[in-house]
């Protein structure tokens, strides 16, 4: 089979654990409605909300629970607080590890989807840049180009030159993160991280490997 040459990696549960982010968004916007709205404990309901398996509506609950009315001008202000804050998490030990263990063996590269501003700071958070020589984000494409199209995967191919088993897709989320470079001949990995927000979803599509954490994947490169 021939060699791995691109190495193309998810964010969000795949360098880092999502629940960070979510959590650090959730105390960004606690911090906003102290201050403008003197209110305390939106963060802690909402994260209550989330561990409970709340989705959709987090917003919604934390606010009636304050006793503040569930305004749509509101709320488009949380989330706006909650998309544009500066998220506080880092790479995992283990993917530190796996890029630190790539670095000049094979190129480096990110594909990722979510609202533009939240997945650029995570990026810059994560100090991506300094790893990775082309960052796909899905949002900047246009509306539509998020995964499980193949744009962003095409362009990697055409970044790099390379196609089919010589690029590896390493992401979390069976749903949707395997479909395109699946289809296009790409070798896959999924990460079934313990705390990842999808780590017990089934997989509808086979990969070619799984694991807990990505301190092997260097080895899949020789």
């Amino acid at each position: 089979m021939a060699a791995i040459t691109v190495a193309v990696f998810d964010i969000d549960d795949t360098l880092y654990l999502e629940r960070d982010y979510v959590r650090s968004g959730f105390a960004a916007v606690d911090a906003w409605c102290r201050e403008h709205l003197g209110r305390r404990g939106f963060g802690e309901l909402a994260w209550q909300a989330f561990e409970g398996g709340t989705r959709g509506d987090i917003f919604d609950r934390a606010l009636r629970q304050l006793g503040l009315p569930v305004e749509k001008s509101l709320v488009d202000q949380l989330v706006a607080v909650y998309r544009t804050h500066d998220p506080q998490i880092a790479l995992l030990p283990d993917a530190a590890e796996c890029l630190a263990g790539l670095r000049g063996c094979v190129k480096l590269a990110a594909i990722s989807d979510g609202p533009l501003s939240s997945q650029r700071a995570k990026a810059r958070r994560l100090g991506l840049d300094r790893w990775m020589d082309q960052i796909v984000l899905t949002a900047a494409l246009g509306s539509g180009f998020e995964k499980p199209c193949p744009k962003a995967f095409q362009k990697i191919e055409e970044a790099f030159q390379c196609a089919g088993p010589r690029c590896l897709y390493v992401a979390d989320n069976p749903q949707k993160d395997f479909q395109a470079p699946r289809v296009l001949g790409w070798r896959t990995v999924r990460v079934r991280r313990p705390g990842g927000l999808h780590a017990a979803s089934a997989c509808p599509l086979p990969v070619d490997l799984v694991v807990e954490d990505l301190r092997g994947i260097p080895s899949l490169f020789g």
